[in-house]
């Protein structure tokens, strides 16, 4: 993929990034350093440059396929911890959540939260080879759980799920806690753009697409 000086010019250079995400995202061209039929320039291999393209790209995905369907999807959204009592100073240091992904659709009574990440999605542990990366699990976990409320329903039965890339293995596990599912998923990007959408809606549970 290249952004030529037609396409964005001298005053506009901030949104290169926009725009390369943008169309990645409607074209579905995930980035991978594996060959293909299309290539991007990385002017350095940052790891947050990255996966916020991969977050924007799985993003306008589920956007340009789901929104026709009734979903609602929501990118970057802000979400509150229930507080029940705070101290005067507490909001000056207690960190926000934001969330990558939510999909909703109230007719069909499910919310999913989508937490993208660009790395392995296992780790070593002290006593297995490989387990889930804890810090991840508390974050979807935090995002699920402390958002019930009885008086937003979808809230009490959300499904949280961890999207990374495959490397150099396929993970697609499930385990309900507390009421909740929780989907721990791999997308293989160096597959061709119709199993990569197929992979992306079956990981949100969506196969009558």
């Amino acid at each position: 993929m290249v952004i030529t000086q037609s396409t964005t010019g001298r005053h506009d250079a901030g949104d290169v990034l926009m725009v390369t995400a943008a169309k990645l995202a409607f074209d579905l061209a995930l980035p991978t350093e594996l060959a293909g039929s299309k290539t991007m320039e990385l002017p350095d291999r940052e790891i947050t440059w990255i996966r916020h393209l991969y977050e924007k790209a799985v993003g306008g995905f589920y956007r340009v396929v789901l929104q026709p369907q009734g979903w609602q999807v929501y990118t970057g959204k802000f979400i509150n911890w229930a507080i029940q009592f705070k101290s005067s100073r507490i909001e000056e240091i207690l960190p926000v959540m934001q969330t990558d992904i939510v999909l909703e659709n109230p007719a069909m009574e499910r919310r999913i939260v989508i937490d993208t990440k660009f790395n392995s999605i296992v780790t070593s542990g002290w006593y297995r080879e490989e387990v889930l990366r804890n810090a991840y699990l508390y974050q979807i976990y935090a995002y699920i759980r402390s958002q019930e409320n009885l008086d937003d329903p979808l809230s009490m039965n959300a499904t949280g799920l961890l999207l990374h890339p495959s490397i150099g293995q396929t993970v697609d596990e499930i385990v309900n806690i507390q009421g909740h599912d929780f989907r721990f998923a791999t997308v293989d990007l160096a597959s061709p753009v119709s199993e990569i959408r197929k992979q992306l809606l079956k990981m949100a549970d969506l196969y009558y697409f």
